[in-house]
């Protein structure tokens, strides 16, 4: 796979491809985002959609980017 090319089933940094209610999760560590609790180690408050989240935010637990996480499928 080229560094170009997105990890299958990541959103690779496209928020049309999420929805404001989608769970996502790290593909390194597994790492999930749940919108309804936030993330307390970034001080995002609950109710935040993935898509809302700064440019800055990383993985809380892995530090990795955001274009890296998948939409976590119930």
């Amino acid at each position: 796979m080229s560094s170009d090319s997105p990890f299958e089933g990541s959103y690779n940094g496209d928020n049309s491809r999420i929805k404001d209610s989608d769970k996502m999760e790290c593909k390194i560590c597994w790492k999930a985002y749940d919108p309804a609790e936030g993330d307390d180690y970034w001080q995002i408050p609950p109710n935040t959609p993935f898509s809302q989240l700064p440019d800055h935010w990383r993985c809380p637990e892995c530090d990795g980017v955001k274009d890296q996480f998948m939409v976590l499928l119930d």
